[in-house]
């Protein structure tokens, strides 16, 4: 292995020997070869610049340091990214889907709705499509998030038991569907901005079922559909949204809460059977 002291020096501006010189006449006990031991390790180093022969004093120098540039606005902080309208990107996604499948894989890859990280899956419809009469309920409850069907459970078994009375049922004349695909947390009612967002995707659902009569179950639907809460007042009487007759009802699991109830919704389905007859 070829040493420091063998290697070929560059020429700097004092020769070697001066260097040499200059370290042996100092007062200290370095002879020859330790002082050529040192300067090859300087030399290891990178020290590549000799000290010059007249001392500079660095007191005495002008300023000419460049001043350091202040940091523009871009560079203090880098510009935000453009704030995403969830309801735009429902619209687009929505208008997009031109069958029920695209509509369901649309919603499924929807991710602005925050429903989403807290279910299981996507509730996406049950029934017939195409059928003439479209339900549409409020949001998934446990039951629904872990089967992946809207209206099971009590309330689904209450809401055959109503359809099978007026000769209607999931298999070949009702269609059905939530406002919301997600279950909210705890079975709590959803939020203005949750149902603002998804209603694109319900009104496209609507509009690629092709019923002849929407049934809208519960406060949530009412709102959704109709732009009216209240359902107490607001059940029973027939409306217009979507450019369809729209029906309100009282929801399944509130009859189940309400059983007194149960008179009012006998009316409403009565109302219902002679609107399909009359049709």
């Amino acid at each position: 292995m070829v040493g420091a002291a063998d290697r070929p020096i560059k020429a700097y501006s004092l020769s070697l020997d001066q260097k040499l010189v200059r370290l042996w006449g100092m007062e200290s006990a370095l002879d020859y070869h330790t002082a050529r031991a040192l300067l090859d390790w300087q030399i290891e180093l990178g020290a590549t610049e000799a000290i010059g022969d007249v001392p500079v004093d660095r007191y005495a120098l002008p300023d000419t340091t460049p001043k350091a540039k202040k940091p523009t606005a871009a560079q203090v902080a880098p510009a935000k990214p453009a704030k995403v309208d969830p309801v735009t990107v429902a619209k687009s996604a929505a208008l997009a889907a031109g069958s029920l499948d695209q509509l369901r894989a649309a919603m499924d890859g929807f991710n602005h709705c925050e429903l989403k990280r807290g279910a299981r899956q996507l509730v996406f419809s049950d029934g017939t499509p195409g059928a003439r009469v479209m339900i549409i309920g409020e949001a998934p409850g446990r039951e629904e998030d872990r089967e992946g069907k809207p209206f099971v459970g009590r309330a689904g078994q209450l809401l055959d038991r109503m359809l099978a009375a007026i000769d209607l049922s999931r298999s070949d004349s009702v269609y059905i569907t939530n406002v919301l695909p997600w279950r909210p947390p705890q079975n709590r009612d959803p939020k203005p901005e949750e149902i603002g967002m998804m209603k694109p995707f319900l009104e496209r659902h609507v509009a690629l079922a092709k019923p002849e009569v929407l049934v809208v179950m519960g406060n949530i639907s009412c709102q959704a559909v109709l732009g009216k809460r209240g359902i107490t007042r607001l059940r029973g009487q027939w409306d217009l949204a979507l450019e369809l007759p729209v029906i309100p009802m009282f929801h399944p699991a509130y009859l189940l809460r309400q059983p007194q109830m149960k008179r009012q919704a006998w009316a409403d389905l009565l109302d219902l059977k002679a609107r399909l007859g009359g049709q």
